[in-house]
């Protein structure tokens, strides 16, 4: 099987179980998360293993915010699992059309000193791949019109999370955060895009912005 096969099938396994976990909610959500989270801080505690002490500190709070975030959103009220849909709708939109957007038109780099495959038309296509079905699913499941501005920025957000994790690898040496995801790498490598994206969401829900 090749490399973008292994992606896809991986990567459809991911969105069934996230998708089935968020519907059902409550404990089997809840744990799903929490079991994320500690993925993502050992993951992370690896990379910086003889860094200095905040970086340990800096790693505990990047996995616990967006867990909590994403906890939030889904029980807040009887639109949470639409809106913790449209945040995995708008991260995984903003993945994929970044991929193939690069792989197809990129020509000019968007960061070279930190991830060289990405470029600046990959960007251009998450934000309008995120555009998009974001929009979409906000206008479908009656999320309201707010929503609509939120997607392109978001797609921002989450390619800026990926950076931030690649500037890491880069400095740890390390090619993924981990092994666990046949064609991903680690959990971080999977979860870069969403921990800004979901922090971000919980945001603009508590200053009633959506």
């Amino acid at each position: 099987m090749n490399e973008l096969a292994t992606r896809t099938l991986t990567g459809a396994i991911l969105v069934c179980i996230a998708l089935l976990a968020a519907y059902v909610g409550d404990d089997i959500f809840a744990v799903l998360v929490a079991a994320v989270a500690t993925a993502m801080f050992y993951e992370w505690t690896r990379m910086v293993r003889g860094w200095a002490f905040g970086w340990y500190v800096g790693g505990f709070l990047y996995a616990l915010l967006p867990a909590l975030a994403l906890l939030w959103i889904r029980e807040r009220d009887a639109h949470g699992l639409a809106l913790l849909i449209w945040a995995f709708i708008v991260t995984w939109s903003t993945d994929i059309g970044a991929y193939f957007a690069g792989r197809n038109f990129g020509r000019r780099k968007l960061a070279p000193s930190i991830s060289p495959n990405k470029t600046v038309e990959g960007l251009y296509g998450g934000m309008a791949a995120a555009t998009l079905l974001g929009g979409a699913w906000a206008l479908a499941s009656g999320l309201g019109k707010p929503l609509l501005a939120f997607p392109p920025l978001f797609a921002i957000a989450a390619q800026t999370g990926d950076l931030f994790e690649s500037w890491m690898k880069r400095r740890a040496g390390v090619k993924d955060s981990g092994t666990w995801l046949p064609g991903h790498g680690g959990v971080l490598d999977r979860l870069d895009g969403l921990v800004p994206v979901a922090v971000l969401t919980a945001l603009a829900q508590l200053m009633r912005l959506t």
